[in-house]
């Protein structure tokens, strides 16, 4: 586990291996939510970055006959 110390500016800097393994690079825009005292930081990855990642996928759903 790596931890971090704020700053008096209340910057932290992410440790090298995390931002390799979350992939994380310069201008990576990051969502911050807060759960009570625990801070979680989740990086906001763009719709291109998906394509294809569902290949083969079932989209068929369902239908009510009256649907149809």
């Amino acid at each position: 586990m790596s931890t971090v110390t704020v700053s008096s500016k209340f910057q932290v800097v992410i440790p090298k291996d995390v931002r390799e393994v979350a992939m994380l690079k310069p201008g990576t825009v990051l969502e911050v939510i807060n759960y009570g005292e625990r801070i979680e930081l989740v990086p906001i990855r763009p719709l291109k970055n998906l394509t294809g990642r569902f290949r083969g996928i079932n989209t068929e759903l369902p239908r009510d006959e009256d649907r149809v």
